[in-house]
């Protein structure tokens, strides 16, 4: 880093400045990584800012304990590193974490960690993009660069769903990002708001625990076997659309739910009518669930399932859809997650109002001016990684291409840092 001498009294009420000699990465989590590592491949250096104080922090810190990936490893690693060979085919949370650090230790990866995006935005004057962030005890710093990349992915946030009564309600709420274990919920009645993959396996962890949850399903689900005849039933769709079209597929999987699950309306989980599991996927998002034990605890009465919540009483009640009642010690919230693009990306209309790139998968992972998505394909990790590959791609064609803008520094007129990684 070299500091360059600027105005003193602009520097006091202006934010530190800080130029990148290439992209500025904005996310640590796998996909900012598997960007990172790609563009260290092609000879372009980086910066990548996290909020959080390490990398990978939804899995560090927000998910629950018996997470395991729900797809086989191989649709799950991220480009130039293998899974290592004893990993199991289904790698659990804590081993996930530490592949994902020894790729960052691998590819020399090095985040500024505890930095905040405050707002981006590009100046059409100047042809760059510039990024404040807010880090704790060092105050606020602008990062100038020629591009940036979007690497926050689609589960930034956690969602609340605004019921009514929640406030009031005397017990424990929380949700699922904060969920650890079944292990203080012991001989409570618990209620899931949600029956996607987290609501079935808090549920099924629920019940391990001993305690009595009920979990809502408000609307119709896709359900799969996570096998079928020893086989990852993802991997069996893939293998099927090489050779298919996506509406056979789909009917070839619904067929195999139900000839492995059987009838789950009898258990109140109705299948949708209209598009496929895969379908649903690709153009709404929203993934199927995938069976890991919890249908079998619903059969057996260990875990209810009960319609949409209409209300929480005062005190400990809550009064759902079909007018039944249930008097509850704690709520578990697994309703989801969203982008938070929209929250400090200014003025482009490459993103959507959800934070989701306009342009759908495979060609919504670069917009104008420098910008790129990466982790955004509703795909997982397999889309993320394709996508950190077409990007390191495209950039490294252009660093080459260009002179490396080093001499643009000084149009910053405030404190100022060069910075090559």
């Amino acid at each position: 880093m070299v500091l360059l001498p600027t105005d003193r009294m602009d520097s006091l009420f202006s934010p530190r400045c800080v130029w990148v000699n290439g992209p500025i990465i904005v996310g640590a989590g796998p996909s900012g990584l598997a960007v990172a590592a790609c563009l260290r491949e092609q000879g372009v250096p980086y910066v990548v800012l996290e909020r959080a104080d390490c990398i990978a922090s939804l899995w560090q810190k927000r998910t629950y304990d018996r997470l395991k990936l729900h797809l086989p490893k191989q649709f799950c690693e991220l480009p130039r590193m293998p899974f290592p060979d004893h990993y199991p085919e289904y790698p659990t949370r804590r081993q996930f974490i530490d592949y994902l650090e020894d790729y960052a230790a691998k590819f020399e990866i090095k985040p500024e960690f505890n930095s905040t995006v405050l707002s981006a935005r590009y100046d059409e004057t100047s042809g760059l993009w510039r990024v404040i962030t807010s880090a704790p005890g060092s105050g606020d710093m602008e990062y100038i660069g020629r591009w940036l990349v979007v690497a926050t992915g689609e589960n930034a946030e956690g969602v609340v769903p605004d019921i009514p009564g929640l406030e009031g309600f005397d017990g424990k709420v929380t949700h699922v990002s904060d969920y650890k274990s079944g292990e203080a919920y012991r001989g409570k009645s618990v209620l899931v708001v949600g029956c996607g993959n987290s609501g079935m396996e808090v549920s099924l962890d629920l019940s391990d625990y001993g305690a009595r949850p009920a979990m809502v399903v408000r609307d119709a689900v896709h359900v799969l076997p996570r096998e079928v005849l020893g086989k990852s039933t993802f991997e069996l769709a893939v293998l099927l659309m090489r050779w298919l079209p996506l509406w056979i597929v789909d009917k070839i999987m619904v067929f195999l739910a139900w000839l492995v699950l059987g009838d789950l309306a009898k258990l109140g989980l109705r299948r949708p009518t209209g598009p496929g599991p895969l379908e649903l996927k690709e153009t709404h998002g929203r993934t199927p669930v995938l069976d890991y034990g919890a249908l079998a605890r619903i059969r057996a009465g260990d875990i209810a399932v009960v319609p949409a919540v209409k209300r929480f009483a005062k005190g400990s009640q809550v009064e759902l859809a079909d007018g039944r009642v249930l008097n509850l010690d704690a709520v578990i919230l697994a309703t989801g997650y969203r982008s938070n693009v929209p929250q400090w990306l200014q003025g482009n209309d490459f993103f959507n109002k959800d934070g989701y790139p306009k342009t759908a998968f495979p060609h919504g992972w670069k917009g104008q001016s420098g910008l790129y998505a990466v982790g955004f394909t509703r795909r997982g990790l397999c889309g993320a990684s394709a996508d950190a590959v077409r990007i390191a791609k495209d950039l490294g064609n252009v660093w080459r291409e260009e002179t490396k803008p080093t001499k643009r520094a000084g149009a910053c007129h405030r404190r100022c840092i060069s910075v090559v990684f």
